[in-house]
């Protein structure tokens, strides 16, 4: 309610307690809603409500009322004094049909003085939202909600103007300041930064589902009276149209009076669009890192191989519909981002595919800039949704030469060799066939003849003993 006063009505609340009335608006209105936070009188509420219904009157249900009225105002002495001119500019802007508040006759006749002509040409205020819609925010990975300093509140267009201004006031306990100030950071170059934060979102006003973060048109933000600068570059220009930053979190804690003593300001001015309405909070958060992610998830268990070859099967099983059959399915061994070795493979469980990324590398990346798309189908890949794979991890830990393998038709798999390697490893036996025929005493020719034989046997079953063979012969 005081929020909504002007600074007319301001230096009159603190005229009227016994306050400084000197001063700029959000000085005076830190004033007032301290003056309420340690207690007033009930003359002094008595005050803000009259205050209130002044700023805000409700407007004459009918007619025939206001002809009653304005006979009993016509009956008094014409030499009353004029009421402030601010009060006739609410009357024609007032809100919703309801009976006529108290006034004395002089506020009654200066009302129907300025309102009479107004009565055709009021234009329509659109519905006024609700102050704290039941908004829910999508919950951001590397950060754990603390506390809630400003539950989401409605930013609503209150007039016709271009631009709207709203102000709020929130105050730290002495736990919170001491939790934030114990968190400090200091890093080269003298930048400090906070682990935890106050952290400023903006959002739809939507109930549906949980919302991402999205500023509206223009957005610009003062904390203490300091404008905050947004972080990033706005997108250029699109046909000569101003495109909106794509909304995220905002790190106000170097703003923010870091003392219980002194409560903080925020004023939030933007440009409305119609049939939008968006919707601003304030939490206490600790951010997280990567690596407590990663334990996090490793926390969670993996998830049992069966499900995996399960999927294989499904994947490999022979359409009738079809003619052509897939009877086999080559999967790598290397994570899509880094080109690395997989060490802890996921992915997750919107996706289609086997194909796993590396959890450690995913985690780094989205920390650095959060996208959370899978880096296989680029699809939506939260981190509510990733799970480690337990047949890759068997697989890693059982065949640590290859980077590439198949699937066979029944969950089963095999390493799959560059024909490189091969040959190489084919060389590699002969060698050592020839060299143990030759000890035995076996003529050349006779040599060369079951080296080959041997080797193409060898290559054929993937046989890397020679010992039974040359027991043999």
């Amino acid at each position: 309610m005081v929020s909504s006063f002007r600074v007319s009505e301001l230096q009159v609340l603190l005229g009227f307690a016994g306050r400084n009335k000197s001063g700029r608006k959000h000085e005076l209105l830190l004033r007032a809603l301290h003056l309420l936070k340690s207690g007033c009188s009930p003359a002094v509420q008595i005050k803000i409500k009259e205050l209130y219904r002044r700023r805000y009157p409700r407007t004459i249900e009918s007619l025939p009322d206001l002809s009653a009225l304005k006979s009993s105002v016509f009956s008094l002495d014409s030499n009353s004094s004029v009421v402030d001119s601010d009060l006739a500019v609410a009357a024609a802007h007032s809100h919703g049909p309801s009976s006529v508040p108290p006034l004395s006759p002089t506020h009654s006749a200066v009302l129907l003085h300025e309102t009479k002509p107004r009565i055709d040409m009021q234009q329509p205020v659109p519905p006024i939202p609700p102050v704290h819609p039941d908004v829910e925010m999508k919950s951001l990975p590397f950060y754990d909600v603390l506390d809630v300093l400003i539950k989401p509140s409605s930013l609503g267009a209150s007039n016709i103007q271009r631009f709207q201004e709203k102000y709020f006031i929130f105050a730290l306990t002495p736990q919170q300041v001491r939790e934030v100030c114990i968190s400090r950071d200091f890093f080269p170059g003298g930048r400090r930064d906070y682990m935890v934060q106050i952290q400023l979102r903006f959002c739809l006003a939507e109930t549906s589902c949980p919302q991402e973060d999205n500023f509206p048109n223009s957005l610009c933000i003062k904390v203490n009276g300091k404008v905050f600068q947004l972080p990033g570059y706005p997108p250029p220009p699109k046909n000569g149209v101003e495109q909106k930053r794509p909304g995220r979190p905002l790190n106000i804690t170097s703003s923010v009076r870091l003392s219980s003593a002194v409560p903080n300001q925020i004023s939030v001015t933007w440009a409305p669009e119609i049939g939008k309405t968006y919707s601003m909070s304030v939490y206490l958060v600790r951010q997280l890192t990567s690596s407590l992610l990663l334990q996090r998830l490793k926390m969670k268990g993996i998830r049992n191989p069966d499900h995996s070859r399960a999927l294989i099967k499904e994947k490999l099983t022979a359409d009738p519909d079809s003619e052509i059959a897939t009877t086999s399915l080559r999967v790598s061994l290397m994570c899509p981002l880094g080109k690395m070795r997989l060490t802890v493979p996921c992915r997750a469980v919107t996706c289609s595919h086997l194909q796993c990324f590396d959890a450690a590398l995913y985690l780094q990346m989205n920390e650095k800039k959060p996208t959370w798309i899978c880096p296989v189908c680029d699809k939506k890949a939260a981190y509510e949704s990733l799970i480690i794979d337990g047949l890759f991890m068997e697989i890693l830990n059982d065949c640590s030469d290859v980077d590439e393998i198949k699937f066979q038709e029944d969950g089963s798999w095999c390493p799959m060799r560059p024909k490189k390697e091969a040959l190489k490893l084919s060389a590699q036996c002969s060698t050592k066939i020839e060299s143990m025929l030759l000890k035995c005493s076996i003529a050349p020719f006779t040599t060369s003849c079951l080296v080959n034989k041997m080797v193409s046997v060898m290559c054929c079953a993937q046989v890397t003993s020679v010992i039974v063979i040359v027991i043999v012969l």
